[in-house]
């Protein structure tokens, strides 16, 4: 016979633990984390816009000097192989120094 006050009701409700947010906040977690990353991204974007563009004036300003000095190793250039030229030739008359060799009528242009 059932006991006084009947049979206790049979558990068949699932009692699960609560699992975390729910889609919405989920979505809206990862939006605002992707508005934020675009965010940073564009202020790089600028940063690193700027920065080139400093470094590009920066080279603009440094060609008449590097020009300078390139003219400069040149000219010590040239005055030493005409240096070196005027002692290998010393010995042969009518030499001139930086003169071209080809500077005779022998070897003048045809075009008028």
């Amino acid at each position: 016979m059932p006991p006084a006050g009947g049979f206790e009701s049979i558990k068949y409700k699932r009692n699960l633990p609560f699992r975390g947010p729910g889609a919405y906040a989920i979505l809206g977690g990862v939006t605002a984390i992707c508005a934020y990353g675009f965010y940073q991204l564009g202020r790089g974007n600028l940063e690193r816009r700027e920065l080139q563009r400093e470094k590009m004036w920066s080279r603009i300003h440094l060609i008449p000097l590097l020009m300078a000095e390139g003219d400069r190793r040149e000219h010590r250039g040239t005055q030493l192989v005409a240096a070196v030229q005027a002692d290998i030739m010393k010995d042969v008359a009518g030499w001139q120094t930086g003169k071209g060799v080809y500077n005779n009528a022998k070897y003048g242009s045809t075009v008028a």
